[in-house]
């Protein structure tokens, strides 16, 4: 990191999603809520799956791996957003910014790529059913949620240094909730054109290329799930996909519309709003979505809490 950094800047202030000091506890609040139902709702899940042997299964195993990751992702924002909005003083450190940026970022590129994985696994379940368990055998699961998060983990390194290579002079206030790459860019007193470079070629591995794998599995799905005969059978497919699609939809539509948007086109009002989407509301819908569309986690959860299954 250039030296330059480190003199002139040792901590940023974040100024948080608003300004005006009315609102401070009531977003607080809101906020604490969001923030416990993403704990509770994640955390109940990965439970659910663990002690209900029947959820065993290669789509249950990368869906704790979600939720796992959406339990890391929020923890690096959540308990700094909330303190902010108490404190007087909106501060962080020079080095715990780029602490969280680099694990904020390492989470959110591991679901991007966990998320395709999934979609690849209801591919191969609905093309081969018959072969699955052959073809998604726990070995290969093994290595490809571990893929997904240490391909988190290496991306996220180079643009942290990419980031934090860029001189912030004396301006040292985020007009953020988090030390986000693009928020930083609006910060910056030199010429972030390299910055940016880096940050779109790595968009092309870390957000286009998962959700285009992602397109195409479903494209094939679509045709597998045409050909069945039986309606009940394909009502059942689409079903099972439907709830994979939804959280997609919703994560990588509001993070493309973040990173994949030139500087000169954003601000940081809409960088705010955009973040507090994949941050908050995506994490907290994950839950739901999948135990309210899906028979067998609510199979599970009745037997969580000791109901008969038929009731």
């Amino acid at each position: 990191m250039k030296s330059s950094n480190l003199t002139s800047v040792t901590e940023f202030i974040l100024l948080g999603l608003s300004s005006w000091p009315e609102l401070q506890v009531l977003l607080f609040l809101l906020f604490l809520m969001v923030y416990l139902m993403i704990l509770l709702g994640n955390l109940l899940i990965m439970l659910l799956i663990l002690r209900d042997s029947r959820l065993h299964t290669p789509m249950y195993f990368f869906l704790t791996n979600l939720s796992s990751i959406e339990v890391c992702f929020t923890s690096c924002v959540f308990p700094q957003m909330l303190v902010h909005f108490l404190a007087e003083r909106k501060s962080i450190s020079f080095s715990l910014c780029v602490i969280q940026f680099y694990i904020f970022l390492s989470f959110g590129i591991a679901e991007c790529y966990i998320l395709s994985v999934m979609a690849y696994d209801r591919y191969v379940a609905i093309r081969d059913p018959l072969r699955y368990s052959v073809t998604m055998n726990w070995g290969i699961c093994g290595m490809l949620a571990a893929a997904s998060w240490f391909g988190g983990f290496i991306f996220s390194a180079i643009d942290t240094v990419t980031t934090f290579q860029l001189s912030f002079c004396h301006n040292n206030v985020i007009n953020h909730f988090v030390c986000e790459m693009p928020a930083l860019l609006h910060l910056s007193c030199t010429d972030t054109t390299h910055a940016e470079l880096v940050m779109h070629v790595l968009c092309i591995f870390t957000l286009l290329s998962p959700i285009t794998f992602i397109i195409l599995s479903y494209v094939h799905i679509i045709i597998v799930v045409l050909r069945i005969r039986s309606p009940q059978v394909r009502r059942k497919a689409f079903s099972t996909c439907s709830s994979h699609l939804l959280i997609v939809t919703l994560f990588f539509g509001t993070i493309m519309s973040l990173y994949l948007k030139p500087k000169s086109l954003s601000s940081p009002e809409y960088n705010k709003i955009v973040s507090v989407f994949y941050v908050a509301f995506t994490p907290a819908l994950n839950p739901l979505i999948y135990s309210l569309r899906n028979k067998e986690v609510k199979m599970a959860l009745r037997k969580f809490w000791g109901k008969p299954e038929s009731a």
